[in-house]
């Protein structure tokens, strides 16, 4: 008796899995969350940086995610990457599903949930250099489950492109996408090494400041400044011709104790220049206007908890950094979120 062939296995789809082979919902997700991160990054290789992860591993979960879903996702060539028809769909809903499932997690766990995880905050250089770091100190302290990666630099954050959760930014804040908490306000003072002031008498009004050598802190003033009187409310603009224009709070700190010229700067960062002598605090009752301080993050409809306390913590303790750092000595109020 002829020996019954066995029935031929239907072929199936190279972008086609069968459910019974799917990855588990733990896989998915994490297949879905790479995909977006690749779209938003803009390539594999940021997104492998930004995952902490090798660029064949990123390529190797899109290939899944996309045999998973019968799809293809993006099209990609040697220079450039864009959505399918299917990966714009794709990403969409892929979104609104994660951030669902954050929800739903942070329901099921409670909002008193222990914060956990990494966290990218972008801050000024001087600032997180050191006026920022015991905030700092104190909220990795309280939370030992989570990392910050600490990133300094003053240009404004690109939270999508750069993986950033969170920027503490100094200066108004004119970007509608974004949540701007308001948490602080950063003096400014008038101050010039002994040495620029030689064989000049002590200035008594800003009228005389404006025949002095003037440096620039160019992020937040050029070659015009105003100072406002504490007790009349008068104001008074001084025009000048910097020396030194720069972008960086030290170097301009540097450039004064040296004396290269009269400047406007944070007065936390001069305090101690100003108790050794190296500075001169000049017309003490007229100061420039305080720049705010703003915590600053992408909306979302679901926030992680360590996210959440980060900004809690941050809106408690800044104030009180800089009251010290000033020479205030007492603790500050948070302000009203804007």
């Amino acid at each position: 008796m002829p020996t019954p062939s066995k029935p031929s296995r239907p072929r199936v789809s190279p972008m086609r899995r069968s459910p019974a082979v799917a990855p588990a919902t733990a896989d998915r997700l994490e297949l879905m969350q790479t995909f977006l991160r690749i779209v938003d990054a803009g390539s594999l290789s940021s997104a492998a940086a930004q995952l902490g992860t090798t660029q064949p591993t990123v390529s190797r979960r899109l290939q899944a995610l996309e045999r998973s879903l019968g799809l293809r996702l993006l099209q990609r060539s040697t220079h450039a990457m864009k959505l399918t028809e299917d990966g714009a769909r794709c990403y969409e809903r892929a979104k609104e599903l994660l951030a669902n499932w954050d929800m739903f997690e942070a329901d099921l766990r409670g909002a008193g949930d222990e914060p956990e995880g990494r966290l990218r905050v972008v801050v000024p250089h001087a600032f997180g250099q050191q006026l920022l770091v015991g905030p700092l100190t104190e909220f990795l302290n309280r939370h030992p489950r989570v990392s910050v990666e600490w990133l300094l630099y003053d240009r404004v954050a690109d939270f999508i492109a750069d993986g950033i959760d969170c920027a503490i930014h100094v200066g108004e804040v004119h970007d509608p996408g974004v949540v701007a908490v308001r948490v602080a306000e950063v003096p400014r003072i008038v101050v010039a090494a002994p040495s620029v002031l030689a064989g000049v008498p002590m200035p008594a009004h800003p009228d005389e400041l404006a025949r002095l050598p003037w440096l620039s802190l160019r992020t937040f003033y050029r070659n015009e400044v105003s100072l406002t009187h504490v007790d009349t409310g008068e104001v008074q603009p001084i025009v000048f011709h910097p020396r030194l224009s720069t972008d960086s709070l030290y170097a301009l700190r540097s450039a004064a104790v040296n004396g290269l010229g009269i400047c406007v700067a944070s007065s936390w960062v001069l305090q101690e220049d100003i108790m050794r002598g190296r500075l001169l605090h000049l017309v003490p009752r007229w100061q420039a206007a305080p720049l705010p301080m703003y915590l600053v993050y992408p909306y979302a409809r679901f926030y992680p908890a360590r996210l959440r306390a980060f900004v809690a913590l941050m809106r408690e303790t800044i104030p009180a950094a800089l009251a010290v750092a000033t020479g205030e000595g007492e603790k500050k109020k948070p302000l009203p979120v804007r």
